[in-house]
């Protein structure tokens, strides 16, 4: 299935209104996708640079380019301590509060459980975190299950955490679809055999997106309800 949707919700081309009535379960990414958590993930960026590696920019840039793995693997790729892990995610606690949630997000959410459909979060961030966050949204009472990466043994682009939220949920990868905002995203879903859904609304390189190849692009948080219009065959 490749498709897109205008903001109207009309699908421009590709998926068919029985691949609609298909999905059973909905994947979500946490950053970028249901909430907008960018400057306080910024913030706790730099203070935790200054604090680990001392003066001079932090490169958050950068550090935004691998949105969506897990930070010890970012630390990692950019060559930096994994010492930083710990005030980051501090200060991710303390800023927490600064976190909102993208408009239309949980009207979308209602009206996908009142279509009898599971949802669930695969993050980047750690189980803990992400539904302390949720919980303080007052989000986390919609998902079935939330997984953060250091919850399985292989964090995205692997599979495992896409197939982890599907095995708590009883729903097979056919039936399913995930909503992400990296390729790192799509990666993860393609390889766990789940369409691989792309929200462009966040901060995330829309071209860099695209170029990834996602099944459907999506333009708007109430864009995802006319790939999910029931929960038949449930």
């Amino acid at each position: 299935m490749r498709a897109e949707v205008e903001p109207s919700g009309k699908l421009i081309s590709g998926a068919s209104p029985e691949r609609a009535r298909d999905v059973r379960a909905v994947v979500f990414d946490l950053d970028g996708v249901l909430v907008d958590s960018f400057q306080v993930m910024r913030e706790a960026f730099s203070v935790a640079y200054a604090e680990v590696v001392g003066d001079g920019p932090a490169p958050f840039e950068e550090y935004s380019r691998h949105l969506g793995r897990y930070f010890p693997d970012i630390m990692r790729m950019m060559g930096l301590p994994l010492a930083m892990e710990q005030p980051f995610v501090r200060e991710s606690y303390r800023l927490e509060h600064q976190v909102t949630v993208y408009d239309g997000i949980p009207q979308m959410l209602r009206t996908l459980r009142e279509r009898d459909l599971a949802l669930a979060v695969a993050t980047g961030k750690s189980g803990p975190r992400a539904r302390s966050l949720l919980a303080t949204l007052d989000l986390l009472p919609m998902f079935g299950c939330v997984i953060g990466s250091d919850e399985v043994p292989r964090p995205k682009p692997a599979p495992d955490i896409v197939r982890a939220a599907l095995t708590r949920l009883g729903v097979e990868p056919s039936a399913a679809i995930m909503v992400g905002d990296a390729p790192t995203d799509l990666a993860s879903a393609r390889a766990a055999g789940v369409t691989a859904v792309a929200a462009i609304w966040g901060e995330g390189d829309e071209d860099e997106l695209r170029a990834a190849g996602p099944d459907v692009v999506l333009t708007g948080p109430a864009d995802l309800l006319t790939l999910c219009r029931s929960g038949v065959g449930r």
